[in-house]
């Protein structure tokens, strides 16, 4: 575990350690490039070479997509008590989402031209959902709920599955109760560009959702401008601003419990007191022998883990901005000052009681978060991201006479004349 301490430091010493921005390197730009190319030239015979090659998982075309006959058994093996649990975090996000849909409106301008816009969803998106070391059942609910709830009538899901190629029941369940209309069997980068270009089986989508691997991130960066994306999430990451007020134990199981998301997972743990630092150390040593992954978070704690001591809560509060973290937890005398004084963040979680586990899977905000310091440049998925924005302009002749003098003026300057004559032509 990485201690840094920056209290001595002048300013701006540690920046080149801890401000961070996405940048991916340029071996792993050029594998998911080859990728990409394969399946746009090659469609669905290029899918099942990559499903053999990365999941083991030896298809025929029909089989990519999951039947209902599949969706059926697979609903049929999940436990009431976890599909109440997902229905209880679907209506919480679902919730939320509503509250967040931008509505349609219309004003005039001080010409009296009519001027608004119109929102409507996109008519097919797609929707990753990572299922490697774990299927990840939270994530379908936390980005096809939003697309249920902006209407959007063509959800297409897509995730990797394994040699026995059958979806984890859990996954499947999650993947239906939340609104998805098509699911495919595949997953890793080759997906992002099945959904992106398309295939025989798999139609092309507007717009593609979802959190990945470093290799599904960088298709994301790759495709865009083909289509539409959300944002470039990678591995999941938090940190803790700490004092004496924290508990020690429940940092400790915090950081823990993102660090075991994957070995690229990032922690880190900021506070201005010596004794919470040990604290918290000693707590991770005692805590980790009985958690399952104990092996992969040693290797998290070893490469990607940061504790660092601050000069005071000014410094802490420049940290946070500079990682940019995907979470923060705020666990302060001052935790509410605090937030409103760090904006480069993807969700903040504020006091003792406000595990990130429970964001994660509960709470309500989408859990789909900037990684790796994008925090700087784009915020979490939300429902808006899955509306169409159109604006609609409407003049009648006494308020285009009352614009064409201004109109004129443009055209002037701008020397385009035919913009300033396709006005003025109408009142000759």
């Amino acid at each position: 575990m990485k201690v840094i301490d920056l209290r001595a430091q002048e300013a701006g010493q540690w920046r080149n350690l801890l401000s961070r921005r996405y940048t991916p390197d340029p071996e792993l730009i050029s594998q998911v490039s080859k990728i990409l190319s394969e399946v746009r030239q090659r469609g669905d015979q290029a899918l099942i070479e990559f499903a053999r090659k990365f999941d083991r998982a030896d298809f025929t075309p029909q089989e990519l997509t999951v039947s209902k006959d599949e969706i059926q058994a697979a609903t049929g093996l999940v436990k009431p008590a976890l599909f109440q649990a997902l229905e209880a975090a679907r209506a919480n996000v679902r919730e939320f989402a509503t509250r967040s849909l931008r509505a349609d409106w219309t004003a005039k301008n001080a010409q009296g031209a009519e001027v608004g816009e119109r929102f409507a969803p996109f008519t097919r998106v797609g929707i990753y959902v990572p299922a490697g070391s774990a299927p990840l059942v939270s994530t379908a609910i936390m980005t096809l709920s939003l697309a249920a709830a902006a209407g959007v009538p063509e959800i297409v899901a897509v995730s990797s599955v394994g040699q026995d190629k059958k979806m984890n029941s859990g996954l499947l369940t999650a993947l239906k109760l939340a609104g998805a209309t098509e699911i495919y069997k595949i997953g890793g980068a080759h997906a992002i560009a099945a959904l992106a270009f398309g295939t025989r089986t798999i139609q092309p989508v507007c717009k593609i959702f979802g959190p990945g691997n470093a290799h599904v991130t960088e298709a994301k960066r790759q495709v865009f401008g083909y289509v539409a994306v959300d944002l470039v999430p990678g591995p999941s990451e938090i940190m803790i601003v700490a004092d004496e007020t924290a508990v020690a134990r429940w940092v400790a199981a915090d950081l823990l419990a993102q660090a075991e998301h994957g070995r690229a997972s990032v922690i880190c743990l900021v506070t201005l007191d010596e004794k919470v630092l040990e604290a918290v150390q000693a707590e991770i040593a005692q805590q980790i022998d009985f958690l399952a992954r104990r092996t992969a978070l040693s290797e998290v704690l070893d490469q990607n883990a940061f504790f660092v001591l601050a000069r005071d809560e000014e410094q802490a509060i420049e940290v946070a901005n500079a990682f940019a973290p995907e979470h923060l937890s705020l666990v302060t005398q001052h935790s509410e000052q605090m937030a409103q004084a760090i904006s480069n963040v993807g969700a903040i979680f504020i006091g003792n009681f406000s595990p990130v586990a429970a964001g994660d899977f509960l709470a309500g905000p989408s859990h789909e978060l900037p990684t790796g310091g994008a925090a700087k440049s784009f915020g979490g998925l939300t429902v808006d991201q899955f509306q169409r924005r159109t604006s609609i302009v409407r003049y009648d002749r006494e308020a285009l006479s009352k614009s064409v003098s201004i109109i004129s003026q443009f055209s002037q300057v701008e020397q385009l004349d035919a913009h300033g004559r396709s006005v003025s032509i109408r009142f000759e």
